[in-house]
């Protein structure tokens, strides 16, 4: 509908203008208003058809259509930046669209009908009389009145389009659309995506298009100009046999060597001459008729008649030496039959032919001779070819768009879309929210294409729906295999911690200890490269294990009221080594997971010292594992605050004390530091189980 209307519009206001001959058109704004609207298809379209239509009654319309269809392109470009808003914006618009369409309008006009085709234009530009003055006098003129016609086409074009209710437009912008009308910035988004793309379907597409029709275009001019040049050489020759033979038929041969002796005294060599003129000046293209006859030495002119100005005659009886140039020479000495000879180029193309003319005996006295001259096939060819890419330009331009089109239509925004999707759904990991986000985002895309393409985002679609499915039962079923594992950890550690006497709550306190402490170095940035979300989790639900090695120490040991011995304490010590190996052979049974590799650093290294005074292996710094070191800071201030059988619960300010008098010597200082930056929720935690505190 809106190419309809755009064209209708256009067409009528060319017909007014030429009714009135005014040298303006006014025949581009229904094509900008278009653009604007549908983008580039449909506005090339209407300059396409309007041209054609125009055509039937202006012929030299089909020569300007490329100019109309490059104007409906600048004019996506430029709405596509939102600059019609602009007064001066629109203003540069007028002027280049306007210089634009003058100077290829001028060219066009000037090589192909020699000056303006408009009778308005071509009375001005008779003022100038040189030619190169007349041009640029005629290139200016064309260029003002483009000028005056696009301001007024523009002007026309941004009041229908203001008119235009912005729904009507928007169901305009959206009928090209086979799947949900995406946005401007997701247009963007996969117009840079294209971009990135080292040969798009698009531009692939749009290469075979023009070079199938430019390969088209040549074939067809290089049989159509073969045969012209065939036809038109076939023709003259035909046409100087004829004359000559005609010639040769009117000629008395038994008076040729009267004419040469008598010559202008002879009655009958006037009245011979003149049917000879008669014959030169009523037949086109004739140039020269003459009559000659040879002998050993070269030829004798007997009629030499010529109708271009310029041209040197031979008078009667006029000798001329044989020269090479004289190929026919030979031919006449036997009397025999000569064939035309094509001599020249470009614009003084002669074929020349020759017709003997036999006395009453038989024999050939002389010949007559033909020449015609024409235009070289070359020239035209040149000036055809120049006409053959004016129309198909546009045609070209036309066939292009609507590929561009098409293909982004049922290919490239369909596929791009789904990529998109399929990219943010691989980028959301295993976020179930996001997964299913996504998979509502594919499913509103909506693609309607009916073939392959809409094939494809059906099984895009139900393959994503199926994965999140699948994701959303794995993470069922992690969750409760985390949770089993949880609480066989709870329940081991418990195991061990119920016998001992006076550790109540331990393992539940330094597992919110280390929480805190792991938190609060990832918040500050430390040791960025280890902690994650998933060594978080990690090591907060394996802290329980960190004194399993205990359930190898003897009761009497274990809860003794009083200092343990030397000997009591080095059996003490063991429960490191214990529990070390213990979670090494879980680790063998379970494929070596990762939260019992931190249990096990936890369990064999949370009582290392910062500066190598520890035990079992005496490791230093950072060889120390960081989740032994957090948890030494956890285990450390729990056995502080809390109450044993052999001392009671220090203050909570002389156990901070103490902790921060050991930071850089028994602790690593940032897990001190973090730690006591995080204070408040540490005197949670102690308030929550020591109610003393």
């Amino acid at each position: 509908m809106p190419i309809m209307i755009g064209t209708v519009f256009n067409v009528i206001m060319a017909i007014i203008t030429g009714i009135f001959g005014l040298p303006i058109y006014f025949d581009t704004a229904g094509t900008i208003c278009v653009s604007m609207v549908g983008g580039f298809f449909p506005g090339i379209t209407t300059a396409v058809i309007t041209n054609i239509i125009c055509s039937f009654f202006d012929k030299s319309a089909m020569y300007f259509t490329f100019i109309n269809a490059l104007i409906a392109i600048f004019t996506v470009q430029f709405a596509k930046k939102n600059k019609f808003h602009s007064i001066l914006s629109v203003v540069g618009f007028i002027l280049l669209t306007g210089i634009f369409s003058g100077l290829c309008s001028s060219v066009v006009q000037w090589g192909l009908f020699g000056g303006p085709v408009n009778s308005g234009i071509l009375s001005i530009t008779e003022a100038a009389q040189s030619g190169g003055k007349r041009f640029a006098f005629f290139v200016f003129i064309n260029v003002v009145l483009c000028i005056f016609d696009k301001s007024v086409c523009t002007a026309i074009a941004l009041a229908a389009y203001k008119f235009i209710p912005s729904q009507k437009k928007l169901d305009i912008r959206n009928s090209m659309w086979k799947q949900r009308p995406l946005s401007a910035a997701e247009t963007d988004n996969i117009t840079k995506q294209t971009g990135n793309i080292k040969n798009s379907l698009s531009t692939r597409i749009s290469l075979v298009l023009i070079s199938v029709s430019t390969a088209l275009t040549v074939i067809m001019v290089w049989v159509m100009f073969g045969f012209y040049a065939d036809n038109i050489t076939d023709e003259k020759t035909q046409t100087a046999e004829n004359i000559a033979t005609f010639a040769a038929e009117m000629i008395d041969g038994d008076k040729i060597s009267d004419f040469l002796i008598q010559r202008q005294e002879d009655p009958q060599y006037e009245q011979t001459k003149l049917m000879l003129h008669k014959i030169l000046d009523n037949t086109a293209g004739l140039n020269k008729l003459y009559v000659i006859m040879a002998n050993e030495r070269g030829i004798t002119y007997i009629f030499d008649l010529s109708s271009g100005k310029g041209v040197v005659t031979h008078s009667p009886g006029k000798f001329v030496p044989a020269d090479k140039t004289m190929t026919y020479h030979a031919s006449m000495l036997e009397n025999a039959k000569i064939d035309p000879i094509k001599t020249g180029s470009g614009k003084n193309t002669i074929v020349t032919a020759f017709a003997p003319v036999f006395d009453s005996s038989g024999k050939c006295v002389c010949y007559t001779c033909a020449d015609v001259t024409f235009t070289d096939v070359n020239n035209y060819v040149l000036h055809l070819l120049f006409r053959i890419i004016l129309v198909i330009a546009s045609f070209l331009m036309l066939i292009v768009s609507y590929a561009i089109r098409t293909t982004n239509k049922y290919i490239v925004y369909p596929i791009n879309s789904m990529a998109a999707c399929v990219d943010e759904l691989t980028a959301e990991g295993g976020d179930q929210e996001n997964l299913d986000e996504n998979v509502r985002r594919i499913e509103s895309l909506e693609i309607t294409t009916g073939d392959e393409t809409e094939k494809l985002y059906q099984a895009i679609c139900r393959m994503t729906a199926n994965q999140a499915e699948q994701i959303r039962d794995i993470r069922y079923f992690t969750d409760s295999t985390a949770k089993m594992q949880d609480g066989l950890i709870i329940t081991m550690a418990n195991m061990v911690e119920n016998r001992d006497s006076d550790t109540g709550a331990h393992i539940q306190k330094t597992a919110d200890y280390v929480r805190i402490i792991v938190e609060g170095l990832k918040k500050k940035g430390y040791y960025a490269d280890k902690i994650t979300n998933k060594y978080i989790s990690d090591i907060v639900s394996s802290a329980p294990l960190h004194d399993v090695g205990k359930i190898n120490i003897s009761d009497t040991i274990l809860n003794k009221p009083g200092k343990l011995t030397d000997e009591e304490y080095e059996i003490m010590k063991t429960h490191t080594t214990a529990g070390k190996q213990i979670i090494e052979n879980a680790i063998n049974m379970v494929k070596g997971e990762n939260y019992l590799k931190e249990a096990r650093n936890m369990a064999a290294y949370h009582h290392e010292r910062w500066d190598g005074k520890g035990y079992p292996e005496k490791l230093q710094g950072e060889i120390i594992p960081l989740s032994a070191r957090i948890m030494a800071v956890a285990d450390v201030f729990d056995a502080l605050t809390s109450p044993r059988v052999y001392k009671p619960a220090f203050p909570l300010e002389k156990a901070l004390k103490i902790l921060q008098e050991g930071s850089g010597t028994q602790f690593d200082p940032k897990c001190i530091e973090v730690f006591m930056d995080s204070l408040p929720e540490v005197k949670k935690v102690v308030r929550k189980y020591n109610q003393d505190l």
